[in-house]
């Protein structure tokens, strides 16, 4: 994998680069889509390609090796020819997963024991076991074991959950270098920065993983319940340190505004459930603003769903149908509001990286961020 930073905003640290894997490029700021069980919630690739311009999508360890298992994708071939994705894919740990498992699940310094969601069946997660398991599911970029401690963590728990976080990565480094890839393209591994919200731990954390020299790095641990600014104020300290040679990559985040102050503060990659969750309970993200398409305002609004937007069911359908698809409870609802809040995440990096060329992407994004928060 190379990562190719083609210019960073002089005001702030926005960057815009270049990132290329066997399956493909992908232009930084990036979204991508989460596929949890090899499919993003309702679209198709077709969607994926065409409406929403996904460069890049997720697959999840824990659900994957749960169902179908690692037997059926190692025999499709991996999970690219498994669901038809011809694109890069990144696969998460399954820390996250497991880690919230509460109740049934157990950690010790040799991995997580747990229960599985769907039967009951007990099952581990070593740091080498995760390691095989996206070595089968074959994503071009594959992350390290971590713990995610809770964000009301206190110090002690916080410190000692990332002494486990960094021997786990340790483990994981040495078990990915004694492996090949399964399918004939190259895996990149990526590590995880922890620590809570202490900067010294964060601090502790960024500069462990930046020692590591991986092909990208994480940042975990996040948007679980901190307010935003201390969020803002965490990924400034840890971008500080990572290097500016390597994509960083903010797990699970977030809302628009999100992506937007972040990629000020110098991400690169972002991925979320939200577009697709909260398209599914009727909440449209739009360049002007938030709409609740279950609101009886729509009920006789027969205007395009957004004149602005990207995707064809945007002006192809009006927002009176898709209040009367929802309160019908129409599986088309669903899938109309998926593909319209992953097309706009999509524009609204491409719009980001566009000024950060253009030069004045400050400008632009304090006017977005205040449009994009608006209830319409």
């Amino acid at each position: 994998m190379r990562f190719d930073l083609i210019k960073t905003d002089e005001k702030t640290s926005a960057r815009a680069g270049l990132i290329t894997t066997d399956h493909g490029q992908i232009e930084t700021p990036i979204f991508m889509p989460v596929g949890t069980v090899g499919s993003v919630k309702g679209l198709t690739v077709r969607d994926l390609h065409q409406e929403v311009g996904a460069q890049i999508i997720l697959g999840n360890t824990y659900h994957l090796y749960l169902r179908p298992g690692t037997d059926i994708l190692e025999k499709a071939g991996g999970l690219h020819k498994f669901n038809g994705w011809d694109g890069p894919i990144l696969t998460d740990s399954g820390g996250f997963q497991v880690f919230s498992l509460t109740g049934i699940r157990k950690l010790t310094e040799e991995g997580c024991t747990f229960q599985s969601h769907i039967d009951g069946s007990k099952h581990i997660f070593t740091p080498e076991k995760v390691m095989d398991i996206e070595r089968s599911i074959g994503a071009d970029i594959m992350m390290a074991l971590d713990e995610c401690p809770p964000g009301t963590s206190d110090y002690n728990y916080a410190k000692k959950s990332l002494g486990l976080t960094h021997r786990w990565l340790d483990r994981c480094l040495k078990r990915f270098n004694e492996t090949e890839p399964l399918y004939g393209h190259h895996q990149s591994l990526f590590p995880i920065v922890q620590g809570c919200t202490y900067r010294d731990l964060r601090t502790e954390s960024a500069e462990f993983v930046a020692s590591k020299d991986a092909d990208g790095n994480a940042i975990g641990g996040l948007a679980v319940g901190e307010p935003a600014e201390v969020m803002y104020e965490m990924i400034e300290l840890v971008n500080g340190i990572l290097p500016k040679s390597r994509p960083r990559y903010l797990m699970g985040v977030g809302t628009p505004v999100n992506l937007l102050e972040s990629i000020e503060l110098g991400v690169d990659m972002f991925d979320c459930v939200m577009p697709t969750r909260n398209g599914r309970n009727a909440m449209l993200f739009t360049s002007e603003g938030i709409m609740n398409m279950r609101n009886k305002k729509w009920e006789d609004d027969f205007s395009p769903i957004d004149p602005n937007g990207t995707a064809e069911v945007d002006t192809f359908y009006s927002r009176a149908y898709l209040h009367h698809l929802f309160k019908a409870q129409e599986l088309l609802a669903l899938e109309i509001a998926s593909i319209h809040n992953l097309a706009f995440y999509l524009w609204l990096v491409r719009e980001a990286r566009k000024h950060i060329l253009a030069g004045d992407f400050p400008t632009w994004k304090s006017q977005m961020v205040k449009r994009v928060s608006q209830r319409l």
